[in-house]
């Protein structure tokens, strides 16, 4: 691998300096406390880090997210990590019923809120809902899912003697969730319906061994900067490895699957890009 490339994070690692570190500092001037809530102050960070970086990392991925969210995306949506909510400008209004966006980050809900009003996703009809909890807290969802509220919006077969959730789509954000692995299983199992699908867009674990050395160098650096963002996850093979039907003569969890990597992407970037769609059995 060409050291420049190897390197080139960097640059990325300045912005993110340049960009958060003065005003997360200010925040803690403001309020001392912040100091016995370092998780806190790198949200903090992290809300301005994305400020800076969310609108081009969504017009570098245009032309993948179009391919794989219009098309497939339908009924209850759940973004899993939804940021600024960039995804819900691809969800095909007449397809999509309801849009849950899971944000821990509660300084990115009115970027959410703002692009679901555009996209004609509101929390007045109950076609809008935004979570704070994080992924992996699947009987949170559930519960929020499940109150009175919620249920009035949803149409009157639908029940919860069955998971809620139509389509899981995660962009850039299966590389945040603690225990990812566990996580995943749990949220097909408890919140996806019998063929509902998993569609992905994240970057995982480069099939080149020297990029991979470069991105396990580079990871404990960058989730500091990224609020937890690992670059050296194998998230497509976890998924893959949850079981296909007809794969290694077992039933699986997925009905069917498929993977591919994002057009014209260099071999030596330490960001490779894993792009799937699976559908629950």
């Amino acid at each position: 691998m060409k050291l420049s490339n190897a390197l080139s994070i960097l640059l990325d690692i300045r912005i993110a300096l340049s960009t958060a570190l003065l005003p997360a500092l200010k925040a803690v001037l403001r309020d001392p406390t912040l100091l016995l809530r370092p998780a806190q102050v790198s949200r903090i960070f992290m809300a301005h880090v994305w400020t800076a970086f969310a609108d081009g990392v969504d017009a570098n991925q245009r032309v993948s997210k179009e391919g794989l969210i219009t098309p497939n995306a339908r009924g209850v949506v759940l973004d899993v990590g939804a940021g600024h909510g960039h995804t819900v400008m691809y969800l095909d209004r007449r397809r999509v019923t309801r849009y849950v966006a899971l944000e821990p980050n509660t300084l990115m809900h009115a970027h959410i809120r703002a692009k679901a009003h555009a996209a004609g996703f509101h929390e007045s009809d109950g076609t809008l809902l935004i979570l704070s909890c994080g992924a992996e807290h699947t009987s949170s969802i559930l519960s929020s899912l499940s109150s009175p509220s919620s249920l009035s919006s949803l149409s009157p077969s639908t029940t919860h003697q069955q998971p809620p959730i139509d389509t899981i789509i995660s962009i850039l954000a299966l590389c945040t969730i603690p225990s990812p692995q566990h996580t995943l299983q749990t949220m097909t199992r408890d919140l996806l319906k019998p063929g509902g699908q998993l569609l992905y867009f994240e970057h995982v674990l480069s099939p080149r061994p020297d990029v991979v050395w470069w991105q396990r160098f580079w990871a404990p650096v960058w989730v500091r900067a990224f609020d937890g963002c690992r670059i050296d996850r194998a998230t497509d093979v976890w998924v893959r490895e949850m079981g296909v039907d007809g794969e290694g003569g077992e039933e699986g969890c997925w009905r069917e699957g498929e993977a591919w990597g994002r057009d014209g992407q260099e071999e030596e970037t330490l960001f490779w890009h894993s792009i799937g769609r699976y559908v629950k059995r």
